[in-house]
């Protein structure tokens, strides 16, 4: 489902007018600061109603301004034209799907499936659990709409339980350890199908880019499968609970909730040992990078869908061997936008179709 068209008002440095998108490659050209990424920013925010930049929407208004919207026509399967818009006004979100208001964002889900690349991916390598965590709920969310549900409730939860180990109430933590156990058994189970079909992408790309093999995805869950269970793959319920109530001394003490998914560790295994720890800056660039690949090629599998590729500048440190490479492994996309600085040699890229925009000062010229 391709993106037609884009107009902004007030979105940061870009100028109030409506770009014209139709073709399945698009480049944006320019030097750093000029207004390349806020326009991916804004392909984002039509598709999932946030921004990958910043969580304040206030952020995105140009300055001196107050208020802001973002227009976007994308096409259906059908061929039939449709709309998403998203207004700020008066501190306030409105977003608008075909003319009708979204109430939440999760409804935005399959409208324009857009998959980002970006330098911060670094993060799911380097980066803290919680970021590689992040990066799993977000593959399944882009396409499980009860996933993002049980999320919910399960950080709701989560939160509330806290309150009461915080201020040492303990009347109603069995209660909310029930609820903390049926939805994060759902979150382990879902977790650990993603990555063992995860590994059957990313282990075999890695290994056709670099010649490296064996680099794997392990995922270890704070709540450990049952003896009985380990072949079946289930999680007991009545097991997890007793170590979530074996742990409740200590999550007292330190007035947290100190187990569960929210614990949970994703690790880059090689021969049996962390790899990312031994591995160079640009091996570790290049996990990010062909983590974002294996996402689009998952997601692809799993919805037989074809996803919009967003790539900010993701290209710039590969060499021409890999550039290629990468470029080969690309599953089948609806659109591709990337963003280059000058001189980088996109031509090598680009089909007789592809649009070239330069962007100088938030202004685009084709």
């Amino acid at each position: 489902m391709p993106f037609l068209s884009l107009s902004f008002y007030n979105f940061r440095n870009l100028k109030n007018d409506t770009i014209d998108l139709l073709s399945k490659e698009v480049y944006f050209v320019g030097k750093n600061g000029q207004g390349k990424s806020n326009i991916l920013e804004s392909l984002y925010y039509c598709s999932y109603g946030n921004s990958f930049r910043t969580h304040t929407d206030t952020d995105i208004i140009r300055t001196g301004e107050k208020n802001f919207s973002v227009k976007s026509f994308y096409q259906e399967e059908s061929g039939a034209s449709r709309s998403v818009n998203i207004f700020y006004e008066d501190g306030k979100k409105r977003i608008e799907k075909n003319g009708k208001v979204v109430k939440d964002r999760k409804d935005l889900i399959n409208t324009m499936p857009c998959i980002l690349f970006c330098h911060d991916d670094l993060e799911f390598v380097t980066g803290e659990p919680e970021r590689r965590r992040f990066f799993l709920d977000q593959s399944l969310s882009m396409y499980d709409v009860l996933y993002i549900d049980v999320i919910r409730r399960y950080k709701q939860t989560l939160k509330n339980r806290n309150i009461l180990l915080k201020e040492k109430k303990t009347e109603m933590l069995d209660i909310y350890d029930v609820q903390l156990v049926n939805n994060g058994i759902e979150i382990q189970r879902k977790r650990k199908i993603t990555v063992f079909k995860f590994n059957d992408i990313f282990t075999k790309i890695y290994e056709d880019v670099t010649g490296i093999n064996g680099v794997t995805i392990v995922y270890e869950p704070s709540w450990k499968l049952s003896p009985e269970d380990k072949d079946t793959k289930k999680f007991d319920e009545n097991y997890i609970l007793n170590i979530l109530r074996s742990k409740r001394e200590q999550d007292l003490i330190m007035g947290t909730s100190l187990s569960g998914p929210h614990r949970d560790r994703i690790r880059f295994i090689k021969d049996g040992k962390p790899f990312v720890p031994v591995a160079s800056m640009g091996q570790r660039r290049l996990i990010a990078l062909l983590m974002r690949v294996s996402q689009a090629v998952y997601f692809s599998q799993i919805t037989g869908k074809k996803p919009v590729l967003l790539m900010d500048d993701v290209m710039l440190e590969l060499d021409p061997d890999k550039r290629q490479k990468l470029t080969s492994m690309l599953p089948d996309y609806d659109q591709l936008f990337c963003t280059f600085l000058p001189g980088e040699p996109y031509e090598r890229y680009r089909h007789s179709t592809t649009k070239v925009f330069t962007i100088e000062k938030g202004e685009w010229h084709e």
